[in-house]
C-alpha cells in the first residue's frame, strides 16, 4: 500500500502535509501508512470563507432542499463505501466494525435527511411550539422560532469512528444551514479524509459548506465568536482544555462535548440462568467488550449482577470471551482486531493495572495472547479482558477511570436500590442498560438513575429480536449524557439540528406573526374567495384563504341514526335523564364525530380536483355541546403549505365549527394532499 498523504481542505483548495508531518502507523503491523499535518493551513481564512461563502449559500436553501442534499450525499457515499471499508482495516476495524462506522454513518445521514423532510417545513425558519396568546382578545401574540446561526460549526471527532463521527455531526449542522470545519482525529484521519473527498467530489455541496483540518488545529479556535459552535467528541481532559480557552469563555462560543463514559449494564434480578434475558445479557456484554476492540464511547465498562448471579455471569462471559478469535481484521475468522495504535494499547494496559487495585483478573492475560494471522507484538492487539470487583462500594478506580479498550468489570449488587446507586457512582454516562422482564423494575431505574444517563436501554424477550443493542446510538434519539459524559446532546432528530440554531421569541400582532412565520394564525388577515378552495391547486391557494359554509341543523333523528350506524350509544347521546345528570351536558347532545362528519359535508367539494387525499387531523377539541335543534357552520382557512414531492404538497387547514350563536363548538387542523 502506497503511503497516504493526508491533506487538509481550506478555502476551496487542498493543502498538502508538510515535510514535518506526523506519521500514522497501521494498527495491524505497525507499518507507516500515512503522514498528516501541515503548518500552512489558513485557519482564520477558513472561518471567513465558511461564514461569507458557505453559510449564505446554505441559508438560501430550505430545510427540504438541505434534506434532499443530505440524502443525495448519503447515496453517493454508499456507492464508494467498499473503498472506505478496505481503508478502515488499517485502523484495526474488522468487517463488522467497519460496517458500524461506514454503513452506520451513511444510515444516520439518511435518517437525518428523512427527519428534515418529514418533520421540518419547506422553509428556512423552524417554528418551535404553538402560538402563545399574550393578550385577552388575541391581538398580541408570541411564537418561538429557530433560525440558522450565522457562524461555523467546528466538528472535532474521535479516532474510533472516523466516518460515523463525522457524518452524525455533519448531517445536523448542514440541515441547520451552518457550514462545517471538520477536524478528525489524526490516528484515523486518513479514513475521514477519504470520506470527505467522496463528499466533495459529489459536487452536491455549495462552496464553503465543508472544510477539513488534518493534523493540528493551531489557532483555529481563537477566531470563533458567539455565532459559532464547537462540537467535540473525545476525552474529558481535552474537552476541559478546549472549553476553558479564553476565547470560548469571552465570546460565549457554543460548546457541545461527548466524552468519557463509564457505562453500566445491569442484569435484572429476574434474569436468572435459563431465561431468555440471561442469555441476552451475556450476548450483549460480550458484543460490547469486543466490537471495535472496545473502543466505543458507549461500550459497557461495568457489569452489575445480583450477588447470587455473579459466578454464573463470570463463567458465561469468560467462556464466551475465551472463544473470541483475535486476529488480522481482514480475515473472515477474526472477531476482534487490534486497538488503533500501540500507544493506545499501552494506555489501556496501564489503566487495567490501575483498576487491578480494586479488582482481580478473570480472563485476559496479555502475555498469553494468541493472534490469528498477525504478529501480536507488532500489532496493537490485546485480549478481551474481564475483571471482578468484589467490593464496589469501597472501590474507587472502577467508578472513576475508563479503560478505552476491550475491558469490563463485573461487580455484585444487593438489590435494585444498590444497583441504582452503583450505576450513579459513575457521575454521568452516555448509556446504561438494564436487562429485565420486570417493567416495574425498569421504572425504578428510570426514576432512580435517569438523571445520570443520556440514554437508558431496556431489553427483554419481547424486544430482543429487533433491538439495536446497548451500544448503538440512533439518530432518532439523543446521544449524549450529563456530568462525566459531557453534559451535551447530539442527534435526536430535530433536537440535534436545533443545536446549530438560535431559538428566538418573537412577539407581535396576528398579522405580523403570520407574515413572519408563513403560517396563518387566528386574528390575521383572511382572504375571502369566490371559488371553492378545494378547486384550487397547491400553488394557487393563499395563506388565510377562507371558506364559510352554510348552516346545517342537527336533529334528534340525526343523533339516533348516527348512534345506530356507528354503534356509539354513549348515554350522553341516547339517555335524556342520564345526560342531564352529567355536569357537562344540558341533555342529549350530538356526537363529536357526528359534528366533524357534518362539517366535512358542508365544506368538501364533491368533484375530482387538486385535493388528492385527506391525510388526517390534529389538535381536535370539542368546546361546547350541540343539542338537537342547534345549527352548525364550518369555517375552513388555509393555515400552512408544505411541498412534499415534485407532484403534490401538504395543506394544513384551520377548521372551526360554530353554532347559531357564533360560539365555537369544535376546532381542529385538517391535513390534505394537493396537487400542484
Amino acid at each position: 500500500m502506497a503511503l497516504i498523504h493526508v491533506h487538509s481542505f481550506a478555502c476551496g483548495d487542498w493543502v498538502a502535509p508538510a515535510s514535518t508531518s506526523q506519521p500514522i502507523h497501521c494498527a495491524v503491523d505497525g507499518q507507516e501508512v500515512a503522514v498528516c499535518g501541515s503548518d500552512h493551513v489558513p485557519f482564520q481564512d477558513m472561518i471567513s470563507y465558511a461564514k461569507n461563502t458557505g453559510g449564505p449559500a446554505l441559508r438560501t436553501l430550505s430545510f427540504h432542499d438541505r434534506s434532499r442534499m443530505l440524502k443525495a450525499l448519503a447515496l453517493h457515499l454508499r456507492e464508494h463505501r467498499q473503498a472506505l471499508h478496505e481503508l478502515s482495516m488499517h485502523t484495526g476495524a474488522t468487517a463488522s466494525d467497519s460496517r458500524v462506522d461506514v454503513d452506520g454513518g451513511i444510515g444516520t445521514l439518511l435518517v437525518t435527511a428523512s427527519k428534515g423532510r418529514r418533520e421540518m417545513p419547506d422553509e428556512t425558519m423552524y417554528l418551535d411550539g404553538d402560538i402563545e396568546q399574550l393578550s385577552r382578545n388575541g391581538s398580541f401574540l408570541g411564537q418561538h422560532v429557530c433560525t440558522s446561526l450565522q457562524g461555523v460549526a467546528v466538528l472535532i471527532n474521535a479516532y474510533n469512528f472516523p466516518v460515523w463521527g463525522m457524518l452524525e455531526k455533519l448531517g445536523s449542522c448542514l440541515l441547520a444551514g451552518v457550514p462545517a470545519i471538520i477536524k478528525p482525529a489524526t490516528a484515523t484521519g486518513y479514513v475521514a479524509e477519504a470520506a470527505f473527498r467522496v463528499l466533495l467530489e459529489s459536487q452536491l455541496l455549495p462552496a464553503g459548506a465543508i472544510q477539513l483540518v488534518s493534523g493540528r488545529t493551531g489557532d483555529l479556535l481563537d477566531h470563533l465568536d458567539d455565532q459559532d459552535v464547537i462540537s467535540f467528541t473525545g476525552s474529558a481532559s481535552t474537552a476541559a482544555a478546549l472549553k476553558s480557552k479564553p476565547v470560548v469563555q469571552r465570546n460565549a462560543v457554543r460548546f457541545m462535548s461527548e466524552q468519557d463514559s463509564l457505562n453500566g449494564s445491569v442484569l435484572g434480578a429476574d434474569a436468572v440462568p435459563g431465561t431468555p434475558e440471561f442469555d441476552l445479557f451475556i450476548k450483549e456484554a460480550v458484543q460490547e467488550i469486543t466490537t471495535k476492540a472496545g473502543q466505543k464511547c458507549t461500550a459497557i465498562r461495568r457489569i452489575l449482577a445480583p450477588e447470587n448471579q455473579v459466578e454464573a455471569v463470570l463463567k458465561h462471559v469468560s467462556d464466551a470471551l475465551s472463544q473470541v478469535v483475535v486476529g488480522h481484521p481482514a480475515l473472515a475468522q477474526s472477531q476482534m482486531g487490534p486497538l488503533v495504535s500501540l500507544a493506545q494499547r499501552q494506555d489501556v494496559l496501564n489503566t487495567v493495572n490501575t483498576l487491578m487495585n480494586d479488582c482481580e483478573r478473570v480472563i485476559g492475560d496479555p502475555d498469553t495472547l494468541s493472534v490469528h494471522g498477525a504478529d501480536a507484538i507488532k500489532g496493537a492487539f490485546m485480549p478481551p479482558t474481564l475483571l471482578l470487583c468484589r467490593e464496589p462500594d469501597t472501590a474507587q478506580h472502577v467508578h472513576e477511570i475508563e479503560a478505552f479498550g476491550p475491558v469490563c468489570t463485573v461487580m455484585p449488587y444487593r438489590d435494585t436500590a444498590h444497583a441504582i446507586a452503583l450505576l450513579n457512582r459513575a457521575r454521568g454516562s452516555l448509556v446504561a442498560s438494564v436487562i429485565t422482564h420486570n417493567s416495574d423494575t425498569a421504572r425504578e431505574f428510570v426514576l432512580g438513575s435517569g438523571a445520570f444517563h443520556g440514554r437508558l436501554y431496556f431489553n427483554d424477550r419481547d424486544s430482543m429480536a429487533e433491538s439495536t443493542g446497548h451500544g448503538s446510538p440512533l439518530p432518532h434519539l439523543i446521544h449524549g449524557g450529563p456530568g462525566r459524559a459531557g453534559g451535551s446532546e447530539e442527534l435526536g432528530g430535530v433536537r440535534g439540528i436545533l443545536s446549530y440554531m438560535q431559538r428566538t421569541a418573537i412577539q407581535g400582532s396576528p398579522e405580523t406573526l403570520s407574515r413572519i412565520c408563513h403560517q396563518w394564525v387566528p386574528g390575521a388577515r383572511e382572504i375571502q374567495t369566490t371559488a371553492h378552495p378545494f378547486t384550487k391547486s397547491f400553488h394557487e391557494l393563499q395563506l388565510g384563504e377562507v371558506l364559510t359554509t352554510a348552516y346545517r341543523t342537527v336533529t334528534l333523528e340525526d343523533i339516533e341514526l348516527f348512534a345506530q350506524f356507528t354503534g356509539d350509544n354513549f348515554y350522553a347521546h341516547m339517555d335524556e335523564s342520564a345526560a342531564k345528570a352529567n355536569p357537562f351536558f344540558p341533555g342529549r347532545v350530538a356526537h363529536g364525530y357526528l359534528l366533524i362528519s357534518f362539517a366535512a359535508g358542508l365544506f368538501v367539494h364533491p368533484d375530482p380536483g387538486p385535493v388528492l387525499a385527506n391525510t388526517g387531523l390534529n389538535a381536535l377539541s370539542f368546546q361546547r355541546p350541540v343539542s338537537p335543534g342547534d345549527s352548525i357552520q364550518a369555517r375552513i382557512i388555509v393555515k400552512r403549505k408544505t411541498a412534499r414531492t415534485a407532484d403534490y404538497g401538504e395543506v394544513r387547514w384551520h377548521v372551526a365549527i360554530t353554532n347559531q350563536h357564533s360560539d365555537t363548538v369544535a376546532e381542529y387542523e385538517l391535513l390534505t394532499m394537493n396537487s400542484y
